[in-house]
């Protein structure tokens, strides 16, 4: 359960401001159509965090435990400082087609995802915890915590939001698992 709840936090305060809930946000905007957008992220962030946390549990079984940690801790120091810069969306336009709501949403959210903070962050706790299946669904939790009020909420909340607060709050997140990790404190922790 331990992979589970640090997975769910992590990704729920890592997920605060970057591109794939600027994401819901557009979608949400465009379409207002909450059902099919919401479905579509939960489709998207299992196919692509299942993949990260596949990677990430092979890396785990084929690196050197000493090198894994320096890497992990690492890892989660990047990632704190990533947090601290908030993603963007650019104002290109969108084709969207003849594809439904539900479509457009699970293949822009599955690419956005792509290399993003919080995919990379879900490998690294899968190669931390021997649990994918624990890591994927705390992950997947987290991202749905983030993104689903995005999408009822829209535009309007958006401006009176704290993000900044709320950056600094997760970078310091990640921050303390690097660090957590590289120094082997709380090993039964994270």
């Amino acid at each position: 359960m331990e992979a589970f709840f640090v997975s769910v936090f992590a990704i729920a305060i890592g997920e605060i401001g970057d591109k794939t809930q600027l994401l819901a946000l557009l979608l949400a905007a465009r379409f207002k159509r909450p059902l099919p957008i919401i479905a579509g992220i939960l489709f998207a962030t299992i196919a692509n965090h299942l993949l990260a946390a596949l990677l990430g549990h092979w890396v785990a079984t084929h690196i050197p435990a000493d090198i894994l940690r320096w890497a992990l801790g690492l890892s989660f120091l990047v990632i704190a400082a990533w947090t601290l810069k908030p993603d963007e969306m650019d104002d290109t336009k969108i084709d969207y087609g003849k594809y439904g709501v539900f479509a457009i949403t699970v293949v822009t959210f599955f690419l956005a995802e792509v290399g993003d903070k919080t995919q990379i962050a879900t490998m690294a706790l899968a190669a931390k915890y021997n649990d994918i299946v624990m890591v994927v669904a705390g992950s997947t939790l987290g991202m749905m915590i983030a993104d689903v009020p995005a999408v009822f909420l829209g535009k309007i909340a958006a401006p009176n939001f704290p993000f900044k607060y709320v950056l600094w709050g997760a970078a310091a997140v990640f921050a303390a698992l690097g660090c957590a990790v590289l120094f082997g404190l709380g090993d039964g922790l994270i």
